[in-house]
């Protein structure tokens, strides 16, 4: 129960960080305890990074695309026409189809969805993944009507 409790906190934000949150097996969760207690020293401080492992690889061409794509890792500042001019003239965004997601104290989560023409265009746009607006890395992925529904009705609270 603990665990599915740790696993809905997966891609929000602990305090002013993102954290995502992995399953893992017992063996990868001793050896970062023992890692932790090996180079903490006696001031128990967590000074190095914990074993690594491979990240989630997600291919996603495999995935499955509808109209809308999901903006993740965008500056807190970022306004509509920034997300408009990140994809250019060769698609168009409008400001209506853009879809910042809040938290529920106003502030923005980083993350927002944006509606394409159609499923081709929305594929198309995938080759945005992984470029920049200011100093930031913008991960673009598959999404869903219901998921931006759900993302926009949480910034409403």
């Amino acid at each position: 129960m603990q665990v599915d409790y740790a696993l809905q906190r997966d891609r929000q934000n602990m305090g002013r960080r993102y954290v995502e949150v992995f399953s893992c097996k017992k063996e990868e969760y001793y050896q970062a305890v023992a890692a932790e207690v090996k180079e903490g020293g006696k001031d128990n401080e967590y000074r190095s990074p914990p074993p690594s492992r491979p990240k989630r690889s997600v291919n996603k061409d495999d995935m499955e695309y509808s109209e809308i794509l999901k903006l993740r890792g965008l500056p807190y500042s970022v306004r509509k026409t920034d997300i408009g001019r990140f994809f250019g003239e060769e698609f168009n965004v409008k400001p209506d189809k853009v879809h910042i997601a809040y938290r529920s104290d106003g502030k923005a989560t980083g993350e927002a969805y944006v509606e394409f023409a159609s499923i081709e265009e929305a594929k198309k746009a995938m080759c945005k993944d992984n470029m920049k607006i200011g100093s930031r890395y913008i991960e673009l992925f598959p999404s869903h009507p219901d998921e931006a529904r759900r993302a926009e009705s949480r910034s409403r609270h």
